[in-house]
């Protein structure tokens, strides 16, 4: 009896965090994409309207520094606060998975276009010099020369962006997010069900674990690729 107490409890504490894992890759998955929509074409910008780039706009690069850097500072919590209005407006709540892709994606933005910003000023002055000399137009240059050359750095960059929103959709569990970062809080730390928050924290190291070891591998295949 006392072993089929045991073994029934372990069973639904596996099964609160298989469903609470899928719940957190669906978080990661969709925010990473969004993020990437909105934060790659910002830091593509802050680039080559840098001036003596091959866009130069002084006063949009200006503007995208603002921007960029004031989302940035805001802390992941009182961030997700502040979009509430915009949680519901977009999803119809501000509680669950859907609701807390909207405030994933916002904050992953400018750190990807901080990370594209990066790679992209790593490439050397000349390659793009040349490129324009021989004629190509600067959409040409971006698409065929800068994101090539530095695709290992974006990978990279994008291997650190995955991992940092699994940390983030976590401290999005503490509001009602859902995922392995609510169930800890709600059932592993509030009910003292010390197992289920061991459970989610294994889970989660097991997630980073793999993501950044795939990461490794696209960027060692990258680099062969060049």
């Amino acid at each position: 009896m006392v072993f089929s107490t045991i073994l029934n409890s372990a069973l639904n504490a596996l099964d609160m965090v298989f469903f609470s894992t899928l719940e957190t890759l669906y978080m990661v998955f969709f925010s990473t994409i969004f993020s990437m929509l909105i934060g790659f074409p910002i830091g593509i910008l802050l680039v080559i309207t840098k001036s003596g780039n091959i866009w130069e706009k002084p006063f949009l690069n200006k503007v995208l520094e603002v921007c960029v850097n004031t989302l940035r500072s805001f802390p992941f919590i009182i961030l997700m606060i502040c979009v509430f209005p915009l949680s519901r407006l977009i999803v119809g709540t501000t509680i669950g998975v859907n609701a807390a892709i909207v405030p994933l994606s916002i904050s992953a933005a400018p750190f990807v276009a901080r990370m594209v910003e990066g790679a992209l000023n790593e490439i050397d002055k000349g390659l793009i010099e040349a490129s324009s000399s021989m004629g190509a137009d600067n959409f040409t240059i971006i698409f065929k020369v800068m994101i090539p050359e530095t695709l290992p750095h974006l990978i990279h960059g994008l291997t650190v962006t995955v991992i940092s929103l699994i940390g983030y959709s976590a401290m999005a569990g503490t509001i009602g997010a859902g995922g392995l970062g609510d169930l800890a809080i709600r059932f592993g730390y509030q009910r003292f069900k010390i197992d289920i928050m061991i459970y989610s924290v294994i889970v989660i190291i097991i997630l980073v674990q793999i993501i950044q070891s795939f990461g490794n591998y696209l960027v060692k295949l990258s680099k062969k690729n060049k």
